[in-house]
């Protein structure tokens, strides 16, 4: 009689590192790194087979707070960096942080492009509406009137909305989350890790020393409303982009919209066109022939 070989199991803890976080004490980004901790002991995946690739920012500290294999990249470089290591290695869970800043600001440029292209990566952006680790100014999510050191008479322009953002895009996962709900939100995570293909969850994490009354843990835990309490419907990309125009007035948690049927992703694609090919390679020391002008 043979038996199955038993699979490996994890705690939250095989995956924090020994650094200690170094946020402002209460920082909502202490909450979002024990779901992210919560989510991937429930996936199962050993540390060594995670990446975590960041930016710039207070939230791009966590994959040192981890014991995955981190990259901590310069600021809003942190996607494109994070489809090259999925392109070279297939078989890596990659997972990307950010803040609003370096997701929609310098790094506003390459979430379109990450999202067609639909590369297996989680990118978790926590978004305070606010530059916390330059001192509080104006990030892209901030509220129109918002005073801040760079807008003292109240900022003139209008918010960009990260929901609608990636929803129009074409992202087939898109999720939002507070730490105010730290089993939601680790649910959240963890349906967007196993999730094949680009997925994105948004999570509404407080900045305690520049952010606004409104949008500190304690209001969170009063105001929000799952997306399940309202009978949403997250098979419908159209149904998301209705409750995502409520950004910056509703704290809706859950997930907005999940694609029931995923397309190939595009390392899955890479995969099948490099097995196509296999037939046709050239031995190595042939290979330089077809860059011969005949």
């Amino acid at each position: 009689m043979t038996t199955s070989p038993t699979l490996p199991t994890f705690q939250a803890k095989d995956f924090k590192s020994d650094l200690k976080p170094i946020w402002c004490p209460g920082c909502g980004d202490f909450g979002v790194v024990q779901a992210i901790y919560r989510a991937l002991s429930a996936v199962g995946r050993p540390p060594h087979e995670i990446a975590f690739v960041s930016g710039i920012g207070c939230s791009s500290r966590i994959p040192g707070y981890t014991t995955a294999y981190g990259f901590n990249s310069v600021h809003g470089r942190a996607l494109p960096i994070a489809q090259g290591i999925k392109l070279a290695n297939p078989d890596l869970l990659v997972l990307v942080a950010g803040g609003d800043g370096d997701g929609f600001s310098i790094g506003g440029g390459h979430v379109p492009h990450a999202i067609r292209r639909n590369m297996d990566l989680t990118y978790i952006v926590m978004d305070n509406q606010i530059y916390g680790l330059t001192k509080g100014q104006l990030s892209p999510t901030s509220p129109k009137g918002l005073k801040t050191v760079t807008s003292e008479y109240g900022s003139l322009e209008e918010a960009v909305n990260p929901l609608l953002y990636v929803l129009a895009y074409g992202a087939n996962f898109v999720a939002q989350g507070t730490p105010a709900d730290m089993a939601g939100l680790a649910d959240i995570i963890e349906r967007a890790i196993r999730y094949p293909g680009f997925s994105f969850v948004n999570v509404q994490s407080p900045c305690v020393t520049f952010g606004e009354e409104e949008q500190q843990v304690k209001a969170h835990r009063a105001n929000m409303k799952t997306l399940a309490s309202v009978g949403h419907d997250a098979t419908s990309r159209i149904a998301a982009m209705d409750l995502a125009q409520q950004y910056g007035r509703t704290l809706h948690t859950g997930v907005f919209y999940e694609n029931p049927t995923p397309p190939t992703t595009m390392d899955g694609l890479v995969r099948e066109r490099q097995q196509a090919q296999v037939g046709e390679a050239k031995p190595r020391a042939r290979v330089l022939e077809r860059f011969i002008q005949k």
